[in-house]
């Protein structure tokens, strides 16, 4: 079978759907090496995967800041020799990339020695890496609805992000329990991401009492180095107990989607597609100063295809109402979720998975199923 690189570190945005592909490709059989950062996000998040093999790559990302542009120039320098060396002694039948600055050095590794390179972009506008290195690519993979100039059209095919096998929705009464919350109370998720979101936390602290006053319990995902794990407890108007939990990481995603009668959110396209799959409505609050103002436009489709709200963070002040409106009205949310399940019935892993298998076959003095040469 076919062996693969996997660029996809960086954010969890990356690394979630590099995850969900490896496990495709080697439940058909394939070798996968995923290449990620020396970023603390990204050692967290692959403690549940021993079972692949993942290798750190150097590089940072893009700023003018003229410091951290030299700094980038310098470790993507260096990230590129890196990839370069490894794609000859591994001689890969594919290369994927995820977009952010862990595509760069080996999408062009890949085009120099000829290996086949795939782009996948997530966000409703292209990031930098994709724009640039989409020309270098034989497939760039987009969300429905988004083009690419400058790239041949017969290399583009439209698809979602790739979901992780384990995130699934499950029994809300199930979920709740096993992160210690009351199965019969309202619960509120609040997750910036994987490196969380200050204004998100700030909103939590200050409306925390007005919340548990009303039965609301609040599940909340700081972000590393953002905030202590904590549990406060609270006692509602007619007297009953109420829980909030703060985290800084969760992993337990299919869990904490799924006790959410409501998530409070960022609108990553990572995060997106797991509600999408949890069939969990959510109040974006889009990221201002994401690159081109991506999280505006994936907030936007999300929407316009009906699975929840967006509040621009200009608008913080009026939160507090769309929440409190939004998780008492139980017709709404049961409309929300509908139109969810609707915008999951495409399985994007299974058509990346056999593009992938079309595009990168292995070569013929390797047959199906040999092992690569050490």
């Amino acid at each position: 079978m076919s062996t693969f690189l996997i660029s996809c570190g960086g954010t969890g945005g990356h690394l979630s759907p590099g995850i969900s592909l490896a496990e495709g490709l080697t439940a058909r059989g394939h070798k996968v090496t995923l290449l990620i950062s020396h970023k603390r996000v990204d050692a967290r998040l692959i403690e549940k995967y021993p079972h692949f093999e993942f290798i750190r790559v150097p590089g940072t990302g893009f700023s003018w800041s003229p410091l951290q542009l030299l700094r980038c120039f310098w470790t993507q320098t260096q990230g590129f020799f890196f990839c370069l060396r490894l794609a000859r002694s591994r001689r890969p039948d594919g290369i994927v990339g995820f977009g952010g600055f862990m595509s760069a050095g080996v999408a062009v590794a890949g085009w120099l020695l000829g290996v086949p390179v795939a782009l996948h972009e997530s966000n409703h506008v292209p990031g930098r890496a994709v724009r640039v290195l989409g020309r270098l690519a034989q497939r760039v993979y987009l969300p429905h609805g988004v083009g690419l100039a400058g790239v041949r059209a017969r290399c583009i095919r439209h698809m979602g992000m790739p979901v992780r096998s384990e995130i699934r929705r499950l029994p809300a009464t199930t979920a709740r329990t096993a992160l210690g919350l009351d199965p019969l109370q309202k619960v509120l998720v609040v997750f910036g991401g994987s490196q969380g979101a200050g204004p998100l936390n700030d909103f939590v602290e200050a409306r925390l009492p007005v919340l548990a006053s009303e039965g609301i319990q609040v599940y909340c995902v700081t972000g590393l180095g953002k905030g202590e794990a904590a549990i406060r407890e609270f006692v509602t108007k007619t007297g009953a107990p109420v829980r909030a939990v703060f985290v800084p990481f969760c992993d337990r995603v299919a869990e904490l989607l799924s006790a959410a009668d409501l998530v409070l959110a960022r609108a990553g396209a990572g995060t997106i597609a797991e509600l999408i799959r949890c069939a969990t409505p959510a109040i974006l609050v889009p990221y201002p100063q994401a690159a081109d103002d991506h999280q505006r436009a994936n907030a936007a489709f999300f929407e316009r295809q009906g699975g929840g709200i967006v509040v621009d963070q200009s608008r913080m002040d009026t939160l507090q109402h769309e929440v409190l409106d939004v998780i008492f009205n139980d017709w709404l949310l049961r409309i929300f979720r509908g139109n969810l399940q609707r915008m999951d019935r495409a399985n994007s892993l299974n058509l990346m998975l056999a593009d992938l298998e079309e595009l990168c076959p292995p070569p013929p003095d390797r047959p199906a199923g040999q092992p690569l040469p050490a």
